[in-house]
């Protein structure tokens, strides 16, 4: 037994002896991948003590600095076109009135105030060539239920009061309610003051003072609108 003992290790110290190369043979593959992973005559120091540069990395270049677009100018006012009469008389008044607000209704029409006391917005049926055929109309009226009503004399001409408001809104009122009545003729004017004449100012678009102009001599002839502010 102890023959067989000292056999066996001396085996495995024969078989270790020939893998380490002892009896010249070949190193292990392993062994040999050990000893040259350090060959000091490889080693090459590029820094003591410092880190290596780092690669340098260009910068992107700025972008060209663009100019701000301008802002956008601030839109311009309308301008507007501005005429007036200090003195027209009541039909020529209700003519500019009526033909501005059906071809130019862009224009404000405006009553000039004056120190007389009939200013105002009237409603009226008008103009007769007579006396008597204003009353001939007037006496109509009552059987349409109206009894509020005078005759005004106005030169050589005649029309019917249906009633003198200080605004235009007034007079709108009295005009729907007299025309659920029946009565068709009435219409709105401007009311003259104590001289027989009214002040008017047209005031709108200029863009439409032309066209304006060029209507205005047949409304009111030898009676040229003075421009105002």
């Amino acid at each position: 037994m102890k023959a067989i003992v000292f056999l066996l290790v001396l085996v495995n110290v024969l078989f270790y002896a020939w893998g380490t190369g002892v009896f010249g043979g070949k190193s292990r593959p392993d062994g040999l991948r050990i000893d040259q992973q350090v060959n000091p005559d490889s080693v090459r120091v590029v820094s003591r003590g410092e880190a290596p540069d780092a690669a340098k990395v260009p910068e992107p270049e700025a972008a060209p600095a663009t100019e701000a677009p301008p802002a956008p100018a601030a839109p311009k006012a309308a301008e507007l076109a501005c005429l007036s009469w200090k003195s027209l008389s009541v039909d020529m008044a209700d003519r500019v009135l009526s033909e501005v607000r059906s071809r130019f209704p862009e224009f404000k029409v405006t009553r000039l105030a004056t120190n007389g006391d009939g200013n105002g917005w009237w409603v009226h049926i008008s103009s007769f060539a007579d006396r008597a055929a204003a009353h001939k109309k007037a006496s109509e009226l009552p059987r349409f239920g109206v009894e509020d009503y005078f005759i005004v004399e106005d030169g050589d001409r005649y029309a019917i009061s249906l009633g003198v408001f200080n605004s235009e809104k007034g007079a709108r009122d009295r005009l729907a309610a007299l025309r659920t009545k029946g009565v068709q003729s009435a219409r709105i004017g401007l009311k003259p003051d104590p001289t027989g004449t009214v002040g008017l100012e047209l005031r709108g678009p200029a863009q439409y003072e032309d066209a304006l102009r060029e209507v205005l001599p047949t409304l009111a002839p030898k009676q040229t609108p003075q421009s105002c502010a």
